[in-house]
C-alpha cells in the first residue's frame, strides 16, 4: 500500500499530515507528488473530489518552505470561492508566508501583504494582473506555477491573462497543470507552456458522484432536526452528518445522542487527542453517527460510510463533491442526502450546474413516527419556557434563536451627532458579515496573507521568524 512517507515527503510534513488525520494517498496524490517533488513539469488530469488540491500544495509548499525573502510560487485558481479553498491549506500545514489576491477584496490589504515577501501567493489571474499593473507584485523570481482547473480559466475567457502572467515569470523552472480535461483548448495550452511534462490521469468513470445515490429534502429550518432523525431510525448503516459550523456540530450531536444514536463529533476546537478518539472510535463501530465540519473532516479515511447527510448545504459548491466522496468508495455504493431551505437556492443551483444535473427531490416524511415526535416535542419546548432550562429547540439544535423584543425605556439622551463621537470622518460603519456563515478562525500570524477565507488580514509572525509545519488544529470551524 502506497503511503504518504513513501512519496518523498518531508518528516516534518509527514507529522503534520498525521496531525490533520491524513492517512493514505488519493491515486492522483501517488502519482503526482514525486515527480513534482523532484521538479518534473506535470499535468493532471483530474475531476473535484479525488484530491488534487494536495497534489499540488503538499510538493509546493515543501518548495517554498525552503526559500525566504520573495514569491518563488504561484497558484492561480478561476475563482475566489477556490482559491481560498486553496488557502486553507497554507493555514492547516504552516511552514510558508503566503498571500491571497483575489477579487471581491480590498486591493489595499492585499498589497500590504504582498510587500511583506510571501514566498506563496494564491490568486485569481484578473486580480493578479489589477496588481500587476499597479506594480504591486514582482513575479521575477517565481520557480513554481500551479494552474488549478485550468480548463474553466480557459472557458471563462482568461488566457490572454495567463498568458501575460506566465510573460512577466521570467524563473519558472516548474509548472504543474491541473485540469478535468486536457483535450480541446487544454491541450493547445499545455503544449506550448508545459515543456516535457509527466502526465497523470484519473479516469471519472466510476467516481463517487456518479456512483452515489443523491436526493434533495426540501426542508424548513424547524424540520431539519425531525427529519435527520426520522432518516437515522429507518436503518444502522455508518452515517456521516455535515454541517457549516463547530457550534452547530456540538448541537447535532447532542440532539441525536439524546434520540439513542451513538455519535462523535470532529471541528476545530477538538483536540487532536479528541480528534483520534472519535475516528478510532467512527472506524472500529463505536459511533455509528460522525457529526463534522468541512475543514475538520478534510483527510478522513473511512472506509463503508453507507450514508452521508448535508444538514447544512455548503457555501461552496466543490465541497459537495468532496462531501459525498467520503461514500460510495471503491466500486462501492452509497447515499447522499441533502436539506435544503429555502435561502438555499443559490447553493443549490451551483452544486447542480457543477455536477451538470439535476439532482432527484424527495418529499419529506411528515407522517413518519420518529418526524412527528420530535416535530410535535419541538413545539411544545418552544411553548414551554420551562423546559431545558428555558432553552428553544432552536437553541437545542444550533440555530440562532430570534432576539427577543426590545424592552420598553425612559426617554432617550441627547447625544451628540455620530461623527463627533466617532471623532470626525462622518463615515458610517461597515455592517456585519451579511453572510451568515461562520467567519473561519484563520491562524493569524502564520501567514501574510490578505485575507483568510473570511476576508480579514493575518497578522505577522512574531520576530518574523518562519513558522514550522502545524497540524489541522489552527484552523477552526
Amino acid at each position: 500500500m502506497t503511503t504518504f512517507a513513501s512519496l518523498g515527503l518531508s518528516a516534518d510534513m509527514l507529522r503534520a499530515l498525521a496531525r490533520a488525520g491524513y492517512e493514505k494517498p488519493t491515486p492522483i496524490q501517488s502519482q503526482a507528488i514525486p515527480p513534482a517533488l523532484a521538479g518534473r513539469n506535470v499535468i493532471g488530469c483530474a475531476a473535484t473530489g479525488t484530491g488534487k488540491t494536495a497534489a499540488f500544495m503538499l510538493p509546493l509548499l515543501e518548495r517554498a518552505a525552503t526559500h525566504q525573502g520573495g514569491i518563488r510560487a504561484l497558484v492561480l485558481a478561476p475563482t475566489r470561492e477556490l482559491a481560498q479553498q486553496i488557502h486553507e491549506y497554507v493555514d492547516t500545514f504552516g511552514g510558508v508566508r503566503a498571500a491571497l489576491v483575489v477579487g471581491g477584496l480590498g486591493m489595499g490589504p492585499q498589497t500590504a501583504a504582498l510587500r511583506k515577501k510571501p514566498e506563496l501567493v494564491i490568486a485569481t489571474p484578473g486580480r493578479l494582473i489589477d496588481h500587476l499593473d499597479q506594480r504591486n507584485v514582482d513575479l521575477s523570481g517565481v520557480e513554481a506555477l500551479v494552474l488549478d482547473e485550468a480548463d474553466r480559466m480557459l472557458d471563462m475567457g482568461f488566457r490572454p491573462q495567463l498568458e501575460k502572467i506566465l510573460g512577466k515569470m521570467k524563473g519558472r523552472k516548474q509548472t504543474l497543470l491541473f485540469s478535468a480535461t486536457i483535450d480541446g483548448e487544454v491541450g493547445k495550452f499545455s503544449a506550448k507552456y508545459v515543456n516535457d511534462p509527466v502526465q497523470v490521469e484519473i479516469h471519472r468513470t466510476g467516481t463517487t458522484a456518479e456512483r452515489a445515490e443523491q436526493r434533495i429534502f426540501r426542508v424548513e429550518k424547524t424540520e431539519k432536526s425531525p427529519l435527520l432523525l426520522a432518516l437515522l431510525s429507518d436503518d444502522d448503516e455508518t452515517t456521516l452528518v455535515f454541517v457549516r459550523t463547530k457550534h452547530r456540530a456540538d448541537k447535532i450531536a447532542r440532539v441525536v445522542e439524546k434520540a439513542g444514536h451513538k455519535v462523535t463529533r470532529l471541528h476545530g476546537d477538538r483536540t487532536q487527542s479528541q480528534r483520534k478518539m472519535a475516528l478510532a472510535g467512527f472506524k472500529d463501530g463505536r459511533y455509528r453517527v460522525l457529526v463534522a465540519t468541512d475543514v475538520a473532516a478534510r483527510g478522513i479515511d473511512v472506509e463503508e460510510i453507507g450514508h452521508v447527510i448535508n444538514f447544512d448545504l455548503p457555501n461552496v459548491a466543490e465541497d459537495y463533491v468532496h462531501r459525498i466522496g467520503r461514500t460510495a468508495r471503491n466500486t462501492a455504493s452509497g447515499r447522499a442526502t441533502s436539506f435544503a431551505e429555502p435561502d438555499d437556492k443559490l447553493e443549490l443551483m451551483a452544486i447542480e450546474k457543477l455536477l451538470g444535473r439535476q439532482l432527484p427531490r424527495e418529499a419529506v416524511p411528515k407522517d413518519h413516527p420518529v418526524f412527528v415526535a420530535e416535530l410535535s416535542q419541538r413545539k411544545e419546548r418552544q411553548s414551554d419556557p420551562g423546559i431545558h432550562g428555558g432553552r428553544t429547540h432552536a437553541q437545542l439544535a444550533g440555530e440562532r434563536p430570534a432576539h427577543a423584543p426590545r424592552q420598553a425605556q425612559g426617554p432617550r439622551q441627547a447625544q451628540a451627532p455620530s461623527s463627533a463621537r466617532r471623532g470626525g470622518g462622518g463615515r458610517p460603519s461597515r455592517p456585519g458579515n451579511p453572510s451568515g456563515r461562520n467567519p473561519s478562525g484563520g491562524s493569524g500570524g502564520r501567514s501574510a496573507s490578505s485575507g483568510s477565507p473570511s476576508g480579514r488580514p493575518s497578522a505577522p509572525s512574531a520576530g518574523g521568524k518562519r513558522p514550522a509545519f502545524r497540524g489541522g488544529g489552527s484552523r477552526k470551524r
